[in-house]
């Protein structure tokens, strides 16, 4: 995680940030990894506003071996911290009702040996400096699936971060978002403008065009 830290730090030292949207791997930890069966205690929470990921998610990972619960918001999250700590949670960044770090923060205090991943679809690179300190050992860009958060929670503790080899551009990080917030308004334009605080045309210019590489 130090390693991690360390690169996350100097990519903000160097880019001279404000927010950037990040470009990344889909998860940022190398082999060698553990396995599900060297730990007892096998809970897992899920948290994500988005209901569909969510529940997918949670069925690939129950079939995986974890002992899943869900929750949609940041109070729902910490209820579930307080009342019971899990040993491992995927939490996303931006919730309905407020920010996912703080129940990151919450379950690092409660559980100081939780593994912890973050998931995000636009965030940037000061946010995941935040994640790691907060507790957290990875972040994962959205889309994502269940090998990718396996892979990324069961990481052996030797393992070191490395920068990407293949990132996903920023222009490509960009356009999933608008698409997701754009299905989430039930395909309307409209709604889907106002929430992202965009022109109308400018965001069906977007819409028509393909997805960036």
């Amino acid at each position: 995680m130090a390693e991690l830290l360390k690169f996350l730090t100097r990519e903000v030292e160097n880019s001279k940030i404000a927010p950037i949207f990040m470009t990344m791997r889909k998860t940022n930890l190398q082999t060698p990894q553990l396995n599900l069966s060297d730990f007892s205690d096998k809970s897992l929470l899920i948290l994500d506003d988005d209901d569909p990921l969510r529940g997918r998610l949670s069925r690939a990972m129950e079939k995986k071996g974890f002992v899943v619960r869900e929750a949609k918001t940041v109070l729902e999250g910490l209820e579930i911290v307080k009342k019971s700590p899990p040993n491992f949670a995927v939490v996303d960044l931006r919730l309905e009702d407020g920010n996912g770090l703080d129940v990151v923060k919450e379950l690092s205090k409660s559980k100081s040996d939780s593994r912890i991943v973050m998931l995000t679809g636009y965030g940037n690179l000061p946010t995941a400096v935040a994640a790691v300190k907060a507790g957290a050992i990875d972040y994962i860009a959205k889309p994502v699936d269940a090998e990718d958060v396996e892979s990324a929670l069961l990481a052996a503790p030797e393992s070191k971060a490395k920068p990407p080899e293949n990132p996903m551009s920023a222009d490509r990080v960009k356009w999933e978002h608008i698409h997701r917030v754009f299905e989430l308004c039930n395909r309307n334009v409209s709604e889907t403008a106002r929430r992202l605080k965009m022109h109308r045309r400018t965001l069906q210019r977007i819409l028509s065009k393909r997805s960036p590489r």
